[in-house]
């Protein structure tokens, strides 16, 4: 038996006979790390941790601390759960189970029986009856009619359908105790490291997502290797209930929908709508400072338009159909992205290299049919609002100007208090060139600019090979709000795929005419989203200087409201955002009113405030911070903001 190499993610390389395992290299690095390992990546695909290892390569060993050894955890969990509900319900018809972000879910065709949520506690008991045994999971090739034969004795047409697509020669089976499943591999030793089960929800879904094909239950579950991790995660789950953007913007009055306007078409109230205003006028000094310039394109295009960029290719299914025109042949879309035209903008005259870069910036509205099913509030919406920019600069500006642009992100996100974050620095596969358009030249180039802008910048940042855009590599920003859920907020991408499409060009020192680089930036990605993560983020306790309603005058009785009119005047002057409640309420309703509508600041005004002209100050939350001067509020507020707020340059 011959000797094979396996390289290990710092580079090191151990020797092994051929047939090793994933669990034998653990076991050659330490017995802890091998009771810790539950899976593995060998060259780019999920194994088995008692794979037979038949060639040199690369491997990764995953623990449940790792995201590659969570999914596996769930996806071994949901084999599991089908089991149990195979058990429990005689005859239902399993599809597919994948892992999700948190958790898994099974699509079951239940036939004749019906699932509510009185029954998760016998489905958790059972899978953890199961889960106990600590069944290994085997995973086993079978021929395509062998599958095919086995789902036909089933009667289960949704599995044979999916069988009937697969290659003979690519189908795996995986099995535990009793239990058989379609799988493609990716799975924990065996099912006892699985300690704890929680069926969270049941929902409708479509099979294969098509409107027009059988529904079927979804069931959504979670599993931990301790109980003490579930209790944790569940008691994060009430919190994230209680912080919930659609509830939160509900209660703050910014913003509702419409059945009669359209699903996942968003109507701002005027508080929301202010609270964009807000954040609008807060990038667009920032971009001021940095040298954008603001354009305005229309909400449509010509189809054409979008086939030249290469996006009615991408995104056409998801577009609203096209809109005909009287004229014959003449089709125009709602607009799916804001960057083709952005290029005609561009395109629009000759640019020498000494006016680049060139940065167009735009509040611009997109549109994409998103399937009623997976619209969520203003996280999925139809139609939303992108702080689109686009840099059109020469090859030797994409260094510093990548730079400028991380500058301005790490701006965004800690003046709104996302300060726990890391980068994710996507870049191309070397081994499949083909996937990508380009020279390497300047591919080695875009991404060589991107790494040393985030070493420069002190980024904590990981690099991963694969994710780039067919275009060019890209950076993103993975956020960490309050509740520790990571979110991709902000986004930037190089590119030399549209210059290239739309036949950019600018004339360089030596006459000749060359093409510009492209970078496309986001740092909200879209308002809608943003106003989501930031609400959930902050609870709707907003940061002081983007918050609605910064203060609220409670008079005490009828006779002090000339006074509290008096105060709300000099707040005004003062630019501070302030409203006097002269409800025929006590002063105790109005405070739980006013804390219930998360106002920063309650200025209570009686008669003794009166006659020494002064408020006194209660914090959101209850800290009472006395009796104070007009005045010396008014320096409070523009301390507190200045602190949070800065300018940009």
């Amino acid at each position: 038996m011959g000797m094979i190499k396996i390289t290990l993610p710092d580079n090191s390389v151990k020797e092994f006979e051929q047939g090793a395992t994933p669990m034998d290299v653990a076991r050659s690095i330490s017995e802890g790390l091998a009771r810790n390992v539950i899976s593995a990546t060998f060259n780019g695909t999920k194994v088995e941790t008692v794979s037979a290892l038949e060639e040199d390569g690369k491997l990764v060993l995953h623990t449940w601390n790792d995201d590659e050894g969570k999914k596996a955890f769930w996806h071994s969990s949901s084999h599991v759960v089908a089991q149990a509900l195979e058990e429990l319900y005689p005859g239902i018809k399993l599809t597919i189970g994948p892992a999700i972000e948190n958790g898994f879910y099974y699509d079951v065709d239940f036939g004749e029986h019906t699932i509510s949520e009185k029954d998760f506690p016998a489905i958790e008991k059972k899978a953890l009856e199961i889960a106990r045994g600590k069944h290994e999971f085997k995973m086993r090739a079978v021929s395509k009619q062998e599958a095919l034969s086995y789902y036909e004795d089933q009667q289960n047409e949704y599995k044979t359908e999916l069988i009937e697509n697969l290659e003979d020669g690519s189908i795996t089976f995986c099995d535990h105790d009793t239990f058989t499943d379609l799988c493609r591999g990716g799975h924990i030793p065996n099912t006892g490291f699985i300690k704890a089960i929680k069926i969270l929800n049941v929902a409708g879904a479509y099979w294969r997502g098509d409107e027009n094909k059988p529904q079927l239950t979804r069931v959504y579950g979670i599993s931990f290797p301790k109980q003490k991790e579930l209790t944790e995660y569940l008691a994060l789950l009430e919190e994230a209930k209680k912080r919930d953007h659609r509830k939160l913007g509900k209660e703050l009055d910014l913003f509702t929908f419409s059945q009669k306007v359209g699903q996942g078409l968003p109507l701002w109230l005027p508080k929301g709508a202010a609270l964009r205003e807000r954040l609008e006028q807060f990038l667009k000094k920032a971009q001021k400072q940095a040298g954008y310039e603001m354009v305005v394109t229309p909400h449509i295009g010509q189809k054409e338009l979008y086939v030249t960029s290469g996006h009615y290719a991408k995104y056409g299914e998801d577009s609203f159909q096209p809109i005909h025109t009287p004229k014959e042949d003449e089709e125009f879309l709602l607009k799916p992205m804001n960057c083709p035209h952005h290029c005609e903008i561009y395109n629009a005259r000759p640019f020498s290299y000494r006016e680049l870069p060139k940065r167009y910036a735009e509040f611009g509205t997109v549109y994409r049919y998103e399937q009623s099913g997976e619209l969520h509030g203003l996280t999925r919406v139809r139609g939303f609002t992108q702080d689109d920019a686009h840099i059109f600069c020469t090859p030797d500006q994409l260094d510093q100007e990548f730079k400028e642009v991380i500058d301005l992100s790490l701006y965004v996100l800690n003046s709104l208090g996302f300060d726990n974050f890391t980068a994710q620095v996507s870049l191309r596969d070397p081994e499949q060139p083909d996937k990508y358009i380009g020279t390497i030249e300047n591919w080695e180039k875009a991404e060589r600019a991107i790494i040393n802008a985030a070493k420069e910048k002190g980024l904590n940042y990981k690099i991963v090979e694969g994710e780039a855009a067919f275009y060019g590599p890209k950076l993103d920003f993975m956020v960490k709000d309050a509740l520790g859920r990571q979110w991709q907020l902000g986004t930037i991408q190089v590119d030399y795929n549209l210059p290239e499409r739309f036949d950019l060009t600018y004339k360089g020192s030596d006459n000749e005419s060359h093409r510009p680089v492209m970078i496309h930036r986001a740092p909200f990605g879209s308002m809608e989203r943003f106003v989501a993560l930031l609400l959930e983020h902050t609870g709707g306790n907003f940061p002081l200087w983007l918050i609605p309603e910064q203060a609220i005058i409670l008079p005490v009785s009828e006779k002090h409201e000339k006074y509290a009119e008096k105060v709300l005047n000099s707040l005004e002057n003062h630019e501070i955002r302030a409203l006097a409640d002269h409800r025929n309420e006590t002063v105790g309703k109005k405070i739980r009113d006013a804390e219930m509508n998360k106002i920063p600041f309650m200025l209570i005004v009686g008669e003794q405030e009166e006659s020494e002209s002064m408020i006194s100050v209660r914090r959101h939350g209850g800290e009472d911070l006395g009796k104070i001067s007009v005045k010396q509020f008014v320096d409070l507020v523009e301390k507190e903001i200045s602190s949070t707020l800065k300018s940009f340059k």
